[in-house]
């Protein structure tokens, strides 16, 4: 069952974002993350950081990049999640992964991340995909390792100053690099 209709639920599909896709994505990312909305799911860094999460020039040029794509998910046609693929070198950088609140939970995290997975080896034979989190979400990297990623130690400083990526609620914000082998 679709758990935000109550109704059977399709299959879910894959395809690249196009332009016409930034006005339903910016503010799916913004759900899955910022806001009282976001505290329905578990990805929620509300507790960390106020103000936007992304933008739609930032979604935009994620979807015009060369060598980047924005994968969007749908279910009977409505987008209900996305994430960010971009090509770097021997690897793969896997960002802005959104799944609706009310989805989260139940497993399809798992499969998109899967599919991205699959995608990056089939599009640019990749060796690795690599993400950066931010370190204090324990339960998200948690989740991560459970899907065979590795905590590399190497951290990169949060863009303090830049609203562009949130008003952070602490000062002690940094971004650790995941890492994971693909086979």
């Amino acid at each position: 069952m679709d758990t935000a209709t109550s109704r059977p639920a399709g299959p879910i599909t894959y395809r690249d974002a196009v332009l016409d896709d930034v006005p339903v994505l910016v503010p799916l990312v913004q759900s899955a993350y910022r806001g009282d909305s976001s505290r329905v799911g578990w990805t929620t860094e509300a507790h960390l950081l106020d103000g936007q999460r992304t933008d739609p020039a930032g979604v935009e040029a994620v979807i015009t990049t060369p060598g980047s794509r924005l994968m969007v998910v749908e279910r009977d046609g409505v987008i209900i999640a996305c994430c960010q693929l971009e090509h770097r070198g021997e690897a793969a950088y896997f960002g802005m992964f959104a799944v609706r609140p009310e989805l989260q939970g139940a497993g399809l995290g798992r499969q998109i991340i899967a599919e991205a997975e699959r995608r990056v080896r089939e599009l640019w034979d990749v060796r690795e995909m690599h993400m950066t989190v931010i370190s204090v979400r324990e339960e998200l990297i948690a989740w991560y390792e459970r899907r065979g990623y590795r905590r590399t130690g190497r951290m990169s400083p949060f863009p303090y100053g830049d609203e562009r990526f949130g008003v952070p609620r602490r000062d002690d914000l940094e971004f650790e690099l995941l890492v994971k082998e693909l086979v």
